[in-house]
This record gives structure tokens, C-alpha cells and sequence, in this order.
């Protein structure tokens, strides 16, 4: 399978979403390609490179992102909303005339959802908290029992360094990812003790 990459300082998770404004011409082609076929492109964080100019060295695992809402308040600059849909590992890489990357990839098969262990549970009071002041940011529904879906919200809204957000997507251990987040978060004395 072949798609064309979009290197990004920001990393998508599968089941999540992701706001974008868009202005090269290599990925203003790129977007609307994708609304006229229905296809979708894959985001990567970038390991090195910059977002706009040079192409950009992309980190080995991305997520494919489809779009969902889009407008064009600017001319010249389009502001989508991508849905993030399964990961993938880039095979191999090559950049067109414009810029753009396209790579051959293996898609990574989809965490099956997985009960929240009841170890975890205070997970879910301070979810409820951060779900309610991003609003329309995190679209219902929000299954908080998921340790995949709350794991994966919890690394894509937390503040934490890009790196360690692409390190806890890279994961294929979903309940290591909800019980490194649960770790972090008790240290930093942010978990309520009466759950």
C-alpha cells in the first residue's frame, strides 16, 4: 500500500482527532486530491526537518488520517480536521518533484478495545475533567471503561514532550501505555485518592 506522507510537529493517534491548517502547495494538492477520491494520508511526527520547505525525515510510525471537516476562511490556506485511523510502519520512502512524500507501507492491526482494569479506575474522574473543558476538541463517543481509547486520549491531550507522545503511540501494549500514563500522572499528584 502506497500514500502520501505528512510530516508534522505533532503526532496523531488512532481514534483521535487533529486540526490542521494547510498552505504548501504540495499538501494543498495533496488534501484535495484526497476530497475528490475519498483517500486518505498518512502523519508522521518529524524526526528531523522542518514542517514547510525541505522534506522533512519522518519518524518510522504514522497514523492514517482521513478528513473530516474542512473550510477555506483564507485564500490559500485550508483549515482541516483529520480523524486518525490505524497506524502504520513506513517500508520505504521516496520524495516527487514538489516535495511531497509518498511511502510504501504495512499497516499495524488495530488494538482490540480492552476493559479497564480496576486498578486504574482513577484514570477515569480527571478524563471526565479534561473531556469537559476540550468540548468539541474530543467528539462522543468517550468509552472511559477502553484502557485503548483512554490510553490514547490521555497521550494525545496531556502536555508531555512530542517524543514521548510518539513513543507511547509506538506502543503495542495498550495496557502498558494506560499504566505508564496512570504512573505519570500519580507522580505528578494529579490523580484523586477517594476512587
Amino acid at each position: 500500500m502506497e500514500i502520501p506522507l505528512f510530516p508534522l510537529n505533532a503526532v496523531l493517534f488512532p481514534g483521535g482527532y487533529l486540526p490542521l491548517r494547510v498552505f504548501e502547495q504540495r499538501y494543498m494538492d495533496m488534501i484535495s486530491h484526497a476530497l475528490r477520491d475519498g483517500t486518505n494520508f498518512g502523519i508522521c511526527l518529524i524526526a528531523s526537518g522542518q514542517e514547510v520547505g525541505q522534506p522533512a525525515q519522518p519518524h518510522e510510525i504514522g497514523t492514517i488520517a482521513r478528513i473530516g471537516d474542512w473550510d477555506m476562511q483564507q485564500l490559500g490556506v485550508l483549515n482541516i480536521k483529520v480523524h486518525g485511523e490505524q497506524r502504520f510502519r513506513i517500508l520505504e520512502r521516496h520524495a516527487e518533484a514538489s516535495g511531497l512524500q509518498r511511502a510504501r507501507i504495512e499497516l499495524i492491526p488495530n488494538e482490540r478495545p480492552l476493559h479497564l482494569p480496576a486498578g486504574l479506575a482513577r484514570l477515569q474522574p480527571l478524563m471526565r475533567v479534561i473531556l469537559a473543558d476540550a468540548g468539541e476538541a474530543v467528539p462522543a463517543p468517550h468509552p472511559l471503561e477502553d484502557a485503548v481509547w483512554l490510553g490514547n486520549r490521555y497521550a494525545e491531550l496531556l502536555p508531555i514532550p512530542l517524543l514521548a507522545k510518539q513513543k507511547l503511540m509506538e506502543l503495542d501494549d495498550s495496557l502498558l501505555r494506560v499504566e505508564t500514563i496512570y504512573q505519570y500522572l500519580e507522580q505528578k499528584g494529579l490523580l484523586r485518592q477517594d476512587n
